[in-house]
C-alpha cells in the first residue's frame, strides 16, 4: 500500500513553504548533536560497515551529509518531493544521493534492496508521525531493505515528548516559530507508545539488539535560552 494522500500532501506542503538553510525547522539540530552520538551508539552494531547507508525520512538532508562524510555510499530518501529540492540545494558537492520513495510501498522497498542489495538504515522520527495504518509497513520495509546483513537504527518519540510538546503548544503565546508550522500542517508528533516500535519491528521479523534513551535535541529554545530537548528512545535492529 501506499501512505494516504492526506499524509503525503501535509509533508509536501510543509516543506514547500519551510525556509531553506540548516536549523529552519523544529528537528534540524547540527548534527553533531543529533546522528554524531547516534553514530556512536550504531557503529558497534554494525555488522558489515561496508554496506550503503540509507537515511530513511531524510528530509532536508543535513544528518545525511553527516553520514555521507563518514561512509562511502548514502542515500538519503524521503516522501516529500519539496524536501528533496531543500536536500539537493544544499548539497551542491552531491556528497550523498536523495530520491523520492514511499516507505509504505512494498514494492519500493523490494526494487530499492534489488539494487543496492542489504544496507544500513538510520530512521530518526518518522514512525511517530506516521498514519497508524502505514507504520507497520513502514518496519515491513526497514526490514527488506536491512535483509541478512543490515542493521537499522530508529530514534523516536518517547510518549514522554507528547506533554512536552502541546505543553509548548499551549503556552500563552501559542507554540514556538518553529514549532507552529508543524502543527498548522496536520503533522502529529509523538502519537506511538514506546512499546509499539519493539513490537512493529518484531512482527517485521526483527530482532532489537539494543536500546536505550536519548534526548532528541531541537532547534528551538524555551524564553529563559534553554535548548528545548524532548524524551526519545533508540533501537538497533537486524535480522532474526
Amino acid at each position: 500500500m501506499s501512505v494516504t494522500s492526506r499524509y503525503r500532501e501535509a509533508w509536501e506542503s510543509f516543506w514547500r513553504e519551510a525556509p531553506k538553510g540548516q536549523g529552519e525547522v523544529f528537528w534540524d539540530a547540527e548534527p553533531a548533536l543529533t546522528v554524531g552520538p547516534h553514530l556512536a551508539l550504531f557503529e558497534p552494531h554494525l555488522a558489515a560497515s561496508d554496506l550503503p547507508v540509507v537515511d530513511l525520512g531524510c528530509g532536508n538532508g543535513t544528518q545525511t551529509r553527516f553520514l555521507a562524510d563518514r561512509f562511502p555510499h548514502v542515500l538519503g530518501l524521503d516522501l516529500s518531493a519539496a524536501a528533496l529540492v531543500h536536500a539537493r540545494l544544499a548539497d551542491p558537492a552531491d556528497q550523498a544521493e536523495f530520491r523520492q520513495f514511499d516507505a509504505a510501498e512494498k514494492s519500493e522497498a523490494e526494487q530499492l534492496h534489488a539494487e543496492l542489495g542489504d544496507v544500513n538504515v538510520y530512521m530518526r522520527g518518522v514512525l511517530h508521525q506516521c498514519e497508524p495504518d502505514d507504520r507497520q509497513a513502514l518496519a515491513d520495509s526497514v526490514a527488506t531493505l536491512i535483509g541478512e546483513r543490515g542493521r537499522a537504527f530508529l530514534v523516536e518519540l518517547g510518549e514522554a515528548a507528547k506533554p512536552v510538546l502541546m505543553g509548548l503548544a499551549r503556552g500563552p503565546a501559542g507554540p514556538p516559530p518553529k514549532l507552529a508550522p508543524v502543527f498548522a500542517h496536520g503533522i502529529a508528533p509523538a502519537e506511538v507508545d514506546d512499546e509499539a516500535v519493539p513490537r512493529y519491528l518484531a512482527s517485521a521479523g526483527l530482532a532489537i539488539l539494543a536500546r536505550g534513551e536519548l534526548p532528541l535535541l531541537t532547534t528551538e529554545f524555551t524564553p529563559e535560552g534553554a535548548r528545548i530537548e524532548l524524551p526519545s528512545t533508540w533501537l538497533v535492529a537486524g535480522a532474526r
